[in-house]
């Protein structure tokens, strides 16, 4: 949630590009669209708050992970751990 509000504030342009592709594509979005998918990723990736985000919070992304691996089956098993994330990305 918090890379995707960095992404609308300040990948805007490249957000609104992709939104009107895929919505111009219903059908074939996911091909006709990869490239401004790409473009956004890039710019949110570049952010200087989503790179603290990934090195100040990697140690409970890594939980949310491990334990999604251990139980495929019941993914709700894991809210604690995206809580955990979410509560550490809010503070970044």
């Amino acid at each position: 949630q918090a890379a995707l509000e960095i992404t609308a504030r300040y990948c805007r342009s490249e957000m609104e590009q992709y939104g009107q592709c895929v919505a111009a594509s219903p059908a074939s979005w996911q091909r006709d669209c990869h490239r401004l998918r790409l473009s956004m990723s890039r710019c949110a990736a570049a952010h200087p708050i989503v790179q603290q985000i990934r090195r100040d919070c990697a140690e409970p992304f890594a939980a949310f992970e491990r334990c999604l691996k251990e139980n495929p089956a019941s993914v709700t098993d894991c809210s604690d751990h995206v809580d955990a994330f979410l509560l550490c990305a809010d503070r970044v």
